[in-house]
């Protein structure tokens, strides 16, 4: 319970770096019908900021392993500081950190779920990411 606290507290004090862009689903033309995962982040990184990217990317290799391999779903970590990275995130209006999942014209963000669970919760976390890509490959 402690650890759970000191992190929230550590999210609270320093929202440049860990605080993730709240967000709702919104829509944004992309070129194919693959599974692309992005996760959006600044240079400077906190353990919560991490943890997110790791569980995200195991998760996707855990529960979708053909998939993944078959480039049907794909994930990408995105330095919004380096210059591809602006560009990525010019191209799907981003500004700040997001965990986001996008096929086609869906874009679904999965930012808050992933800082509120990644490190406390990690298999809630799992089930999330599950539910929304199934959702997805539908």
């Amino acid at each position: 319970m402690k650890t759970i606290k000191f992190l929230l507290i550590l999210l609270l004090l320093n929202p440049f770096f860990c605080m993730a862009q709240s967000g709702s689903k919104t829509t944004q033309t992309v070129s194919n019908d693959k599974i692309e995962v992005y996760y959006f982040h600044f240079s400077a990184r906190c353990v919560t900021c991490k943890t997110v990217e790791a569980e995200t990317k195991k998760d996707l290799e855990t529960l979708y392993p053909e998939k993944v391999k078959s480039g049907a779903i794909s994930f990408r970590a995105v330095n919004l500081e380096d210059a591809s990275g602006k560009e990525i995130a010019e191209r799907l209006k981003i500004s700040g950190q997001n965990l986001l999942l996008v096929k086609g014209s869906q874009k679904i963000n999965i930012t808050n779920e992933g800082f509120l669970y990644a490190v406390s919760n990690p298999e809630k976390f799992k089930s999330i990411i599950r539910t929304k890509v199934d959702g997805l490959l539908k």
